[in-house]
């Protein structure tokens, strides 16, 4: 096995282990950013959790930045997608991310790369809190 099949590997593996859920409180991951990194921060309940999912889950596929750079996402076909893309964003519902966001990609056409968090049904404090971050996104 070569070194680039190697790291390809484990670049695919950290992914799905990443994106694959877990336990919601679970600390979050440390993340190295920039001052010209945004950081969309959700003002109501929840919020504190919310955003300790998004830094050890989402940030994985996803990025820091939300443009889905994150570090596992080079092991990833299709890519994850782009918070910032306003098209995208004008084009979908709080509702609809919130069920990407529970039931994964495949519920909803979309990529079965993106691992859905069931545990967060029913939770609407920390999946408005998700939905306020993706939205934060917007435009940068």
């Amino acid at each position: 096995m070569t070194t680039y099949s190697r790291s390809v590997l484990l670049s695919a593996l950290l992914a799905l282990a990443a994106c694959g859920g877990g336990d919601a409180k679970a600390a979050p991951a440390k993340t190295q950013m920039t001052a010209s990194t945004p950081t969309p921060t959700p003002t109501a309940g929840g919020a504190g959790e919310a955003r300790a999912l998004f830094d050890s889950l989402c940030f994985t596929c996803h990025g820091a930045s939300g443009h889905g750079d994150g570090p596992g996402a080079a092991a990833i076909d299709p890519k994850p997608r782009s918070f910032a893309d306003v098209a995208w964003q004008a084009s979908v519902t709080d509702e609809h991310i919130k069920k990407v966001i529970v039931y994964g990609g495949a519920a909803v056409g979309k990529s079965p790369m993106m691992v859905a968090q069931p545990q967060l049904k029913g939770n609407d404090k920390v999946l408005d809190g998700l939905v306020q971050i993706v939205r934060g996104f917007k435009g940068k």
